[in-house]
């Protein structure tokens, strides 16, 4: 029990430590960023062929999104340069985040903790970026309250990743209002490509509240989908770890290679699921969900629950 406790503690250090030290503006990173767009490779077309997967590279963005940011934003000529990025921890590893320094866009971040937030308002990219961050926990009810607040016309990009009601905020949104260019929603791999669905709405929804893996949240890809194409957007691909799709507006399809829905689903490469005691597991996804059959789910065709 000591040694464990011992080992928790300096856990805690060295994380700290690691907070402390890490650059907010990595110049090495940036550089080398840099260098790797201004290759003739790199800067291929994918309008006939390729996909944008094809355009990764990490910088700040958990997998390899901010290639793929950059590439469309060279592509499709976004003018409105503003973000809007929601769930985004302290914004350190965001999708945003490179493209704020890189590109020096303005843009807004909502998170649910107050802890997170003061991290990125006593950042140093706080005062030299015109960034605005805000501390609230995003319902259906506010959303809309907590945007129109700080933000009046037409933005270049909107990312939500909150793994959990994103079905259903994505759906209270005013596209009118926001009009975005680059639309990028995470989905659940887990929930399949055929079935559209997506977790209860529950204004206080936890992803460990319904299964202790955590992998329970957020909705299909052909959900969230089906969405999108009721306000005007057309799917363009995910990146390669498979829990983010990408979004662009149908007048700029002939810019981008389409692609099959059905194509995005891979096995995906990470394993978060943790066991009972919240603790990381390893366990590959298709032994999750077995285990997670049973649990409810509501299907957007039929306006019903239904067993997962």
């Amino acid at each position: 029990m000591i040694k464990e406790q011992i080992f928790y503690f300096l856990s805690k250090i060295v994380a700290s430590l690691k907070l402390l030290t890490r650059s907010w503006e990595d110049e090495g990173l940036i550089l080398q960023a840099k260098n790797l767009m201004a290759s003739e490779d790199w800067n291929s077309s994918i309008k006939t062929s390729g996909r944008i997967e094809d355009k990764e590279f990490k910088v700040y963005s958990q997998f390899g999104d901010d290639g793929i940011i950059q590439f469309l934003v060279n592509t499709i000529g976004i003018t409105n340069k503003y973000f809007i990025e929601f769930g985004v921890a302290d914004f350190y590893e965001s999708n945003c985040h490179f493209l704020m320094v890189n590109n020096n866009w303005k843009g807004l971040v909502i998170d649910g903790s107050e802890k997170h937030i003061r991290r990125v308002k006593n950042s140093s990219i706080y005062s030299r970026y015109n960034l605005k961050a805000i501390n609230e926990f995003i319902t259906k009810d506010n959303i809309m309250n907590i945007i129109s607040s700080e933000v009046k016309s037409n933005i270049g990009l909107l990312h939500i990743d909150l793994d959990g009601n994103d079905y259903w905020i994505l759906n209270e949104i005013d596209f009118d209002l926001l009009s975005p260019e680059v639309v990028i929603l995470e989905y659940n791999y887990i929930f399949g490509h055929e079935r559209k669905i997506t977790v209860p709405y529950d204004e206080s929804f936890n992803r460990f509240k319904n299964h202790h893996c955590g992998l329970f949240f957020g909705a299909s890809l052909a959900a969230l989908n089906n969405s999108m194409l009721d306000k005007g957007y057309i799917f363009i691909g995910s990146n390669l770890a498979r829990n983010n799709a990408y979004f662009i507006k149908s007048n700029k399809s002939e810019l981008i290679n389409k692609v099959d829905l059905s194509a995005e689903y891979v096995d995906a490469n990470f394993r978060i699921s943790r066991d009972k005691k919240g603790v990381l597991d390893y366990i590959q996804p298709n032994r999750i969900i077995e285990d997670m059959r049973g649990l409810k789910v509501y299907n957007i065709e039929t306006n019903e629950l239904e067993e997962f």
